[in-house]
């Protein structure tokens, strides 16, 4: 990928911001499971008297919760005020909801704790504006390699975040999010240096202020659903895909307790290996030759996905942590090329629009999962991943056929330029 000096700057910035945000959000990862189904029998993990697998199902909703609403407002706020204000904005609000995070847990305040995880995730839909600064600064020629690099760096934080979580329990559950905060301050001054300030390229005037909610809807992700019959139609197989996805990164590590008696450390480790996975599977996918429906293997990356759900619901323990690490290689090549073929397929619509509609989708995926996973889980995790299969698999088959009819849709018009 041969870039000039600016958009070289730019990625760097953009990946390193992405690096130090992702070490910050994966620390608590391998803690949470263990600190609800094996911690100690206190007001926080039986709050009320419930279950630690309900409230750790409504720990998990939370942030992702939050993320949902923030990432509604973040990405179109970002193409009227500018890529950079937004993001230090949204980054200095993460570290204190971090801190109040890190402060709950020491007092063991179980509706604090989920309160501020939710605040800090109001903030967190800002990787949608770190997305539409590729999508601004790259063609469809660079399209895919660049979002390849942002993914290396984002997987690159769920290698080095999950081990130092796992490391950092001895002194206390609330010392990863306290070290969250400060990674976050960190990438405040990247934001500054790296990202150029004023509008998005190619971003119009604002409007008047909307005078309804019709016309409030229609400047969130979610308002070009409204018109666009094929963007419904990626809503809803994304959402699918992503219920699948996400029972996998939430449930994961309850199943590595349950089936395979693993603690916090273990956990960090077997996360480490599947973002390592991840990391070869975005470097395949910046490898791969340019092709003309890219929308085919994103849905072969989904089919090789739902498999390997498929087989967390049969396999003992250690063919199934296996498996867990594995899967990270199709999940990076999925996350390499939808957002890709994303921001050309519709980007009419607005490319912080568009990457903030796939983080409302993901949003909305983890609280549906988290929830319904928390109930399903009181019975057994593997039922947890059956739910992911029959979701994904769904969504991996629709999504190839609507890769053949786009590819039958572009080759009579490819026929008739040719002519």
């Amino acid at each position: 990928m041969s870039l000039d000096r600016a958009s070289l700057r730019l990625l760097v910035a953009v990946c390193a911001v992405t690096l130090l945000c992702t070490i910050g959000m994966a620390m608590p990862y391998p803690i949470l499971a263990p600190i609800f189904v094996e911690g100690p029998a206190d007001d926080f993990t039986h709050f009320a008297g419930m279950a630690p697998e309900w409230l750790l199902g409504v720990a998990l909703a939370a942030n992702p919760a939050g993320i949902l609403l923030g990432s509604l407002v973040l990405g179109p706020l970002s193409d009227r005020l500018g890529r950079r204000r937004v993001l230090v904005v949204s980054l200095l609000a993460c570290a204190v909801f971090n801190l109040l995070t890190a402060g709950a847990l020491e007092g063991r305040w179980y509706l604090l704790f989920v309160l501020a995880r939710f605040a800090s995730g109001l903030t967190e839909g800002n990787i949608a504006v770190a997305r539409a600064l590729l999508a601004d600064h790259h063609g469809e020629k660079t399209r895919v390699q660049a979002f390849a690099w942002l993914n290396a760096f984002q997987y690159g934080g769920w290698l080095v975040g999950p081990l130092f979580g796992g490391f950092l329990l001895r002194w206390g559950d609330a010392a990863p999010f306290t070290i969250a905060a400060v990674a976050l301050l960190g990438c405040i001054g990247l934001v500054m240096v790296g990202v150029p300030g004023g509008r998005a390229p190619g971003s119009a005037t604002p409007a008047t202020p909307p005078a309804s909610a019709n016309s409030a809807m229609a400047g969130s992700t979610l308002g070009p659903l409204i018109h666009d019959r094929d963007l419904r139609r990626l809503f809803l197989l994304q959402m699918a895909y992503m219920c699948g996805v996400t029972s996998l990164y939430d449930y994961a590590p309850l199943w590595c307790v349950t089936e395979a008696g693993f603690t916090s450390t273990g956990i960090a480790w077997i996360t480490a290996a599947q973002s390592t996975s991840m990391m070869v599977g975005t470097w395949l996918a910046g490898r791969l030759p340019a092709v003309d429906h890219p929308l085919r293997i994103t849905a072969l990356a989904a089919l090789c996905g739902a498999a390997g759900l498929g087989l967390l619901v049969l396999l003992p323990d250690t063919p199934g942590i296996i498996t867990i690490g594995l899967l990270g290689m199709p999940l990076a090549v999925y996350n390499a090329f939808m957002p890709a073929w994303v921001s050309s397929r519709f980007a009419q619509h607005g490319q912080g629009r568009m990457m903030g509609l796939l983080t409302t989708i993901f949003c909305f995926a983890n609280v549906a999962v988290a929830l319904a996973g928390g109930a399903l889980s009181l019975w057994n995790v593997r039922a947890v991943m059956a739910m992911g299969t029959l979701c994904a698999g769904s969504a991996a088959w629709a999504l190839w056929q609507w890769a053949r009819s786009e590819a039958a849709r572009q080759s009579p018009a490819a026929a008739s330029a040719t002519a």
